[in-house]
């Protein structure tokens, strides 16, 4: 992919959005339905109850910088990209291991060989929303007078790790990386988009739910009033949009959610004759108060009932990577739409829009709308981005299944050796996929240190019980193991 052409720009930069996509998630997963045995818990409650099948998982050989590291890499090598055509790196995470220095600084060390050190951006930290924002911060330089031409990247990021109990299920860890400029085949609708921060609240399923009521609100009357200065009287509903995405801290409330939207469609133009056969049995919630709503099962059910063919169609595509690898936190969303991406040829999606509810704790929310270009043709813009990610169903498939027992080690051994220093990590490199980033030492400054795995071919074993985790004591981890050597060492330093 070539850099774009430093050329005096006329008024506003067009279709400016996301150029080019990658993801990265860890090579071990363990099974949701033998992690309800392992746990003692009854069975359904986080494949049906929460609507997991897959988590996956880091070892100590992973953390917030190797991720990051990876995914750019990935990403710049798969475009076909010149560092050189970055000119803003943001990252958002929330995955904090050193409190003084960024990831960016970290991952700008890939930069060093083409020397370009003019690079805009630093990273973002709001729970689960600094993603978002960092791509909101990406789009507005493109759109502003410090562009200077050249590409922005957005990087978000995290491993998400709970204690023993009811939220380890919810887990989960990856990075997407997003490439923005001007032309792109994924355009935000600048006319569409609506933010709402806020603060505090008592309930966190309350707080989600309140957020995407506002910012559905607010998206609405946004749109709405475009759609009235062009004399057209259709109101935005769940028809105004091909694909509704969301955050997604579990599955199970991803579909609440659409069914949430439902309900503001119902709540908001019940009176429409032309709209009321679609909510047909619904007719005894016409007087309910949205704020009265949040815990009610009766308009829950009934809701997402009603909405479950708009759920299969526009909601559902986007879940794949949610199920599969659980809450990434701050590249959720993210995931979801590679997810629904992935699921669509070049041809179906083309000048599709997608609707995107992004959110934090905090608590922090956006809703917005992006567009896929018209153009579906061989080799354009959006068949390459579609392409991009044809095979992220066999690298899905390609993990290493974890044993229960084996997992529960692997998260032991992260809690112990947490901000341990020095430490050299003593997870098998063998359990990562080609390509990846790994940690080889933490020296007693808290300096790290990480190496490349290469590029070759791993074979898919059948063996589900193998996880190459030492649990000595913590001298014996201190001392460390031999390391693979692949590309060279990237250091960093507290």
């Amino acid at each position: 992919m070539p850099g774009p052409e430093m050329t005096e720009r006329q008024g506003w930069p067009q279709d400016v959005g996301i150029v080019a996509v990658e993801i990265y998630f860890p090579y071990c997963y363990v099974d949701q339905s033998e992690l309800e045995k392992f746990d003692g818990v009854s069975e359904g409650k986080y494949t049906i109850g929460l609507g997991q099948t897959r988590m996956g998982f880091c070892s100590d050989r992973e953390d917030i910088n190797s991720l990051c590291l990876t995914v750019v890499q990935k990403l710049i090598q798969r475009n076909n990209l010149s560092y050189q055509d970055i000119g803003r790196l943001e990252v958002g995470t929330e995955t904090i291991i050193d409190k003084s220095k960024s990831v960016k600084t970290v991952i700008m060390q890939l930069f060093e060989n083409s020397g370009n050190t003019n690079v805009e951006g630093i990273d973002t930290t709001n729970a689960c929303y600094g993603g978002t924002q960092a791509l909101l911060n990406a789009v507005n330089w493109v759109e502003s007078s410090s562009w200077d031409g050249r590409y922005a990247l957005v990087v978000a990021g995290d491993i998400a790790v709970y204690a023993e109990g009811n939220a380890r299920p919810t887990g989960g860890a990856g990075a997407v990386a997003m490439l923005v400029g001007a032309n792109a085949p994924l355009a935000f609708e600048r006319d569409l988009s609506s933010e709402y921060p806020t603060v505090d609240g008592r309930l966190s399923i309350q707080c989600y739910l309140g957020a995407l009521d506002k910012c559905y609100e607010l998206f609405r009357q946004n749109a709405n009033s475009k759609v009235q200065q062009v004399g057209e009287q259709q109101l935005f509903t769940l028809d105004s949009a091909d694909g509704f995405l969301f955050h997604s801290p579990y599955c199970k409330l991803v579909q609440k959610s659409l069914a949430r939207l439902m309900l503001n469609d119902f709540l908001s133009g019940h009176n429409n004759p032309s709209s009321r056969s679609k909510y047909v049995g619904l007719e005894a919630f016409r007087d309910v108060k949205l704020e009265d709503t949040y815990f009610n099962r009766d308009i829950e059910k009934a809701f997402m009932t009603a909405s479950k063919v708009l759920y299969e169609e526009k909601t559902k595509p986007s879940l794949m990577l949610a199920t599969q690898v659980g809450n990434m936190y701050t590249p959720s969303v993210y995931g979801g739409l590679v997810s629904f991406i992935s699921k669509h040829k070049t041809s179906e999606i083309s000048g599709k829009r997608v609707v995107l509810f992004s959110y934090g704790s905090g608590l922090a929310s956006s809703m917005f709308s992006l567009r896929f270009c018209q153009d579906a043709s061989h080799d354009s813009a959006l068949d390459k981005l579609v392409s991009s990610l044809a095979d992220l169903n066999d690298r899905l498939d390609s993990r290493l299944k974890v044993a229960p027992s084996d997992f529960e080690k692997v998260m032991k051994l992260r809690q112990e050796t947490h901000h341990l220093a020095p430490y050299s990590p003593v997870g098998s490199v063998d359990n990562l996929f080609p390509g990846t980033w790994y940690l080889t030492h933490i020296d007693e400054m808290h300096r790290r240190k990480y190496e490349r795995k290469p590029m070759m071919t791993l074979s898919n074993s059948d063996d589900v019980s193998a996880v190459d985790i030492q649990m000595a004591d913590i001298q014996a981890k201190k001392a460390g193991v031999p390391v693979e050597k692949g590309s060279s060492p990237i250091s960093t330093s507290s």
